[in-house]
């Protein structure tokens, strides 16, 4: 069996699948819980989201997904529907893909619980996005797969239903299962089908590691479809997080599952934690130079980078592609620890180098 769910952009194709390369489904473009970037979208300034795509893709992401979820809470007073995602969303993931596709050209994920922003998304995009997405709910697949089969394009399934989000891995399964011959009937083949077994966090449930690996299996080897996640929720509430993501993804991508939704990302150190750095250092009395540059101190001493660079999940993930025979003679591998971070020097092994793999 060797399904394949193919993404396009304007003039890239993205393809997910068992023998193909891990796909990496950058998260960034996201304004939930993002107060910063909600308040830049509300006064029209896209400059965030246009790094973030340029950044993202630069660090080895292979899609970018879009989410619109933002109310826009400074504008309430003047007219109310600016608290309503209903009235919010459709004009703003417009806009979002607009900007998105003129700043990186890779296949998109559209990311919304408002089925009229996901068409408007699903109008404004080129190529063959991935809709992001449809949940076993009567309702929400009424809502959602006909705008799957009108537009042609691939779904993320989410295994959760009326009754909510099951503990129980076997009632996951059923309801991915029920979203595939339902999709089966509106035309949607399963190879169009991503679907989303729902990682719970270890911290809460200690099999859920053990849970996502059985479900990726079954998915793979029953029900023929490819597999996504959110990657970091395996790890949430936990210290040393990228600790703990960095082993979940090669283990479930060595079981099956073909994508992940998630940060590449090593996100920049910032002037606080310098002069904490600085002063935690001067005070065992270690002397610094007093033109010493941010970016040297901050790989000297440990701390990361100043600049956006791949995290170690993309590390991780580069090192399964190559053990898992998906890197063809370690090209990407290889590359990705020769190339120099931007701003000069190597990364080294705490991820600072760069993918060129878009």
């Amino acid at each position: 069996m060797s399904t394949r769910t193919v993404l396009e952009s304007k003039s890239k194709t993205v393809t997910i699948g068992f023998d193909e390369p891990f796909c990496v489904i950058g998260e960034r473009i996201n304004p939930t819980g993002r107060k910063k970037l909600a308040a830049e979208l509300e006064a029209g300034d896209f400059s965030t989201v246009e790094q973030d795509a340029v950044a993202q893709v630069a660090a080895g992401a292979g899609v970018l997904d879009v989410n619109s979820g933002a109310v826009f809470s400074g504008k309430m007073a003047e007219d109310p529907r600016y608290a309503d995602n209903n009235f919010v969303e459709p004009m703003l993931m417009r806009e979002l893909i607009e900007k998105v596709q003129a700043a990186a050209d890779v296949p998109l994920c559209i990311d919304s619980s408002v089925p009229a922003a996901l068409e408007a998304g699903l109008d404004a995009a080129h190529g063959r996005p991935l809709v992001n997405s449809v949940t076993g709910e009567d309702e929400r697949m009424e809502q959602v797969l006909p705008l799957v089969k009108k537009y042609g394009v691939p779904v993320v399934a989410i295994s959760n239903d009326d009754t909510g989000i099951s503990e129980d891995p076997d009632v996951r399964f059923a309801v991915a299962k029920k979203i595939v011959e339902r999709a089966a009937d509106f035309g949607i083949p399963a190879h169009d089908i991503v679907v989303d077994p729902l990682v719970m966090p270890i911290g809460a449930m200690a099999t859920a590691g053990n849970q996502v690996f059985a479900l990726v299996r079954r998915l793979r080897d029953e029900l023929g479809v490819n597999t996504t996640c959110g990657a970091s929720n395996i790890s949430f509430g936990l210290p040393n997080r990228h600790g703990i993501n960095t082993a979940f993804l090669p283990m479930a991508y060595a079981m099956g599952m073909t994508s992940a939704i998630m940060n590449p990302l090593a996100l920049p150190v910032g002037p606080k934690k310098i002069a904490e750095k600085k002063a935690e250092i001067e005070a065992a009395g270690v002397i610094l130079p007093d033109d010493i540059d941010d970016e040297v101190f901050v790989q000297l001493f440990g701390l990361g980078s100043t600049k956006h660079r791949a995290g170690r999940e993309m590390e991780a993930i580069r090192a399964a592609n190559l053990l898992l025979n998906h890197d063809a003679h370690g090209t990407d591998w290889i590359a990705f620890n020769q190339a120099p971070v931007e701003g000069g020097g190597r990364g080294g092994r705490r991820g600072g180098r760069r993918g060129r793999r878009g």
